[in-house]
């Protein structure tokens, strides 16, 4: 039974990375155009994942997802963005999971 369970939640994140990497220019743009935009658009995902059932933990891994993609495919569009992309490529992983963590209990706090 723990095994259906494990399996029903990382094909539960793996529907958040399908929704990461289907997001348009235009869309990532609107998400990116200031940190609350950033924010109000983590925090939207973190309630949607609640409702799906996903776990904090779980919540931080598809966080951490978002985070490595940004890092990959995006520049940083104000001093916010800055800061957390520069901590993100001096942190480990184990720390980039830690901010991830961070991240959704800022916007689940909103």
């Amino acid at each position: 039974m723990e095994h259906k369970s494990t399996e029903e939640k990382s094909a539960k994140i793996n529907k958040v990375e399908r929704a990461v990497d289907s997001l348009s220019e235009e869309k990532i743009d609107d998400i990116l155009a200031n940190f609350e935009s950033f924010k109000d658009y983590l925090g939207d995902k973190v309630h949607m994942g609640k409702k799906m059932g996903l776990t904090e933990e779980q919540l931080a891994i598809a966080a951490q997802k978002v985070g490595n993609f940004l890092s990959e495919h995006e520049q940083a569009r104000n001093r916010e963005e800055k800061l957390l992309q520069e901590l993100w490529i001096v942190g480990s992983e184990e720390e980039q999971h830690m901010l991830s963590h961070m991240l959704v209990k800022l916007v689940k706090e909103k």
